[in-house]
C-alpha cells in the first residue's frame, strides 16, 4: 500500500494529503496509515533515494532531497531547459493576460493544477509574486515579469496579440489524466 500513497502524494503535488485523507481513501484506520507512511518514508531515506516524505504542518508531501538542490538549480539554469512546455506557455497566457491573479484562478482556467508549472516559472522568473488578493485566505497574485517580455521579444504587454483574434482547437472530448500516451520501455533502447 505505500506505492498507492506514494503515487497519491504524487498526484497531489504541492497540496500534499493530511493523514485522514489517506485514512479515507485506502479506508484503513489511523494507525495503519501512520505506520505506511512512516514505511514510505524510511524506505527513501535508508535507500538514499532522491525523494523525501515531509511534514509539513499536518500535510504529507512528497519533495525533493534537499542535499541534491545545487543539481536542481543547475537544471533550472541550464540554456536547454528553457524550453517551455505546453502547460507552461497555458499558464504563461492565463497570467499575461488576467495579471494579477491568483493560482487558484489559473487552476480553474485550465482545469488542472498549476503548482508545479508555476514553481518552475518562478524559477525561471517568468511570473513573480505581486501581493495578496482580497479573497479569503489572501492567496498570493502573480504577474509576468521583464524576463517574460525579453523571452518572448516584447518590448511590453501591449504587444501580446489580441486575445479574440487567437483560433482556439476544438475539444475532442475529456482526456484521462490518470493513463499516458507513452509506453513503458527498456531505458537501453
Amino acid at each position: 500500500m505505500e506505492e498507492i500513497i506514494e503515487g497519491l502524494l504524487y498526484v497531489q503535488g504541492d497540496l500534499g494529503l493530511t493523514l485522514k485523507q489517506i485514512e479515507d481513501i485506502l479506508e484503513i484506520d489511523e494507525e495503519k496509515a501512520k505506520e505506511l507512511v512512516l514505511n514510505l518514508k524510511n524506505y527513501y531515506v535508508d535507500n538514499n533515494r532522491g525523494l523525501r516524505i515531509n511534514f509539513l504542518g499536518n500535510t504529507i508531501k512528497l519533495t525533493t532531497n534537499e542535499e541534491h538542490k545545487d543539481y536542481y538549480k543547475k537544471l533550472l539554469e541550464e540554456p536547454s531547459s528553457n524550453n517551455l512546455s505546453q502547460s507552461a506557455l497555458e499558464t504563461l497566457a492565463i497570467i499575461a493576460y488576467n495579471e494579477p491573479i491568483t493560482r487558484g484562478s489559473v487552476d480553474s482556467l485550465r482545469g488542472v493544477d498549476s503548482s508545479y508549472v508555476m514553481r518552475r516559472l518562478l524559477a525561471k522568473g517568468l511570473i513573480k509574486e505581486c501581493g495578496r488578493s482580497d479573497l479569503p485566505g489572501r492567496p498570493i497574485l502573480y504577474k509576468t515579469t521583464d524576463e517574460f517580455l525579453d523571452y518572448f521579444g516584447l518590448s511590453s504587454k501591449d504587444e501580446l496579440p489580441d486575445i479574440s483574434t487567437i483560433e482556439v482547437e476544438e475539444d475532442s472530448g475529456p482526456k484521462d489524466l490518470y493513463t499516458s500516451i507513452y509506453k513503458e520501455g527498456d531505458i537501453n533502447g
